[in-house]
């Protein structure tokens, strides 16, 4: 009985570790600092602008570059997004600003399921505005984790502010193997 037993455990711990090996990556990927720069001047995509996605086994791993130009402080509630199913992690590394995130949100609006930001960038999200949010002031070196579903816009940039963004996609939302047009 003890033999059996043993077998069955052996086979079912083999076929784990075999299912598990398959769903690993055998490769690496970079982002290299001329791929950033080459998709901050690749004349389509916006302010949010996808570099690649990774299948990285469990899930996707994006990385994007976002670049903002100077905002000035309108004393109305900030205006900006939230993502529901992917958080980001921003690396900021120029410029700085003043971030807020969370709040109570008013006048939430989808974006279209069909939109580049939804289908490419961060997955299905709304814009909307916030009120009593926390504010930060940011700049370069400075990093901040964006939960997913959390509020975030900028209320104040004195210049701009540039950033990288590393987007974890445990649903797999968005698009793996995604090789932004400007380094393809």
């Amino acid at each position: 009985m003890q033999r059996a037993v043993t077998a069955v455990v052996a086979v079912w711990a083999a076929g784990v570790m075999v299912a598990w090996s398959q769903s690993r990556p055998s490769v690496s990927t970079a982002v290299t600092k001329a791929d950033v720069e080459a998709v901050l001047k690749y004349p389509e995509g916006g302010a949010d602008r996808q570099i690649k996605v990774v299948d990285v086994g469990r899930l996707n791993v994006a990385v994007g570059v976002l670049h903002r130009d100077a905002v000035k402080d309108t004393g109305w509630p900030v205006r900006g997004l939230s993502h529901t199913q992917v958080t980001e992690v921003y690396y900021i590394t120029s410029g700085s600003g003043t971030l807020v995130t969370g709040g109570t949100l008013i006048d939430q609006k989808p974006f279209p399921p069909d939109s580049e930001v939804v289908k490419v960038a961060v997955g299905p999200s709304v814009t909307s505005a916030s009120q009593n949010g926390q504010t930060r002031v940011v700049s370069a070196g400075d990093i901040v984790v964006i939960p997913a579903g959390m509020f975030h816009g900028w209320k104040e940039v004195p210049s701009h502010v540039t950033y990288v963004s590393i987007r974890p996609d445990p649903d797999r939302v968005l698009p793996a193997g995604y090789v932004s047009p400007a380094i393809k």
